[in-house]
């Protein structure tokens, strides 16, 4: 069996493998899935689990406390997968959570990008300065490089600032901004990830065309985006089961009647050949609501990938 670190993951997958990999399982039957939570948003452990039949299954278990955010030594979110063969149930691999986190959360969304947004977008707005931001920044220009300039927006400006810095490290051009308004309609995609329970986009403030990605509402209380956004929206989530079960960009605006469950499309749908954009001037809205399904992929991937590169010693 094998363990594989945070340091591994990162060394043996890229973006264009796992988006390419998440396409296709997309395109084979759902896998069944099953969470378990206990605690509250304040110090929360999860057990999700998902099995695709015959193949491979997988758990993550992991903790969420977002206090740690405040003495900046851990993140809020820390984890570790498990990986079963599928087909006699074998252990085959324990590996770090976290990084699989980092991975297929932002490879979910430039998924839902590579199918909903504008095809030469040139600015990218994060709305949100956390761990998972500068890799929905790799991830999103991944799958439209043509994508140049990145304005970031964050409650606190200091973290806005460094993230800025990070990016232009990288080669991005990257710049904080205090003024969301202002900045959302210069946007041809926006990507959020806060725990906001107040709306940060507003839809009056949209522009024709921009693609919404929307990360960090994961209660039925946190919400990103307002009814007005979504009402003007076309509506897409990653996976309905997951959307369903309890985040409030889905479950507020359906209560409101903004919109209603049909509207809703997911990325098996699209896999499958639904429309997704149909015109210039679509705003799509895509929901990462996450799930045991996307680290059982990412999980996948990590394992495959062993068999071409080899784990290191400074790797277990």
């Amino acid at each position: 069996m094998h363990f594989v670190s945070g340091a591994a993951v990162s060394r043996i997958l890229t973006f264009p493998i796992l988006i390419a990999a998440m396409e296709e399982a997309h395109r084979r039957p759902k896998a069944e899935m099953l969470d378990g939570f206990l605690g509250d948003e304040t110090a929360q452990f999860v057990v999700r689990s998902a099995v695709d039949r015959g193949r491979y299954m997988a758990s993550k278990m992991f903790t969420s406390f977002p206090a740690n955010l405040e003495g900046g030594e851990m993140p809020a979110v820390q984890a570790v997968c498990v990986l079963f063969d599928g087909a006699d149930g074998r252990p085959l691999a324990v590996i770090d959570g976290t990084a699989v986190t980092h991975w297929r959360t932002a490879a979910d969304s430039a998924l839902g990008a590579k199918f909903l947004a504008p095809l030469n977008p040139e600015v990218l707005l994060v709305v949100g300065a956390g761990e998972i931001a500068p890799w929905l920044v790799r991830a999103h220009r991944t799958v439209r490089p043509s994508l140049r300039r990145v304005i970031i927006w964050n409650r606190t400006s200091a973290r806005a600032a460094a993230l800025a810095a990070l990016l232009r490290g990288e080669g991005v051009e990257a710049e904080a901004t205090a003024d969301l308004d202002a900045a959302t309609p210069i946007a041809d995609v926006v990507t959020t990830c806060t725990r906001s329970h107040e709306p940060l986009i507003k839809g009056v403030n949209l522009r024709p065309g921009v693609h919404l990605d929307l990360v960090g509402s994961y209660t039925p209380q946190t919400r990103e985006t307002d009814d007005d956004a979504a009402r003007r929206s076309r509506i897409f989530v990653d996976r309905r089961e997951s959307a369903f079960r309890g985040v409030g960009d889905i479950l507020q605006p359906i209560e409101s009647g903004a919109i209603e469950e049909s509207d809703l499309l997911d990325l098996y749908d699209l896999a499958g050949g639904a429309p997704g954009r149909r015109s210039d001037t679509d705003i799509t809205f895509f929901k990462n609501a996450g799930g045991g399904h996307l680290d059982l992929m990412t999980c996948e991937v990590v394992f495959q990938q062993l068999a071409t590169r080899p784990l290191w010693k400074g790797d277990l």
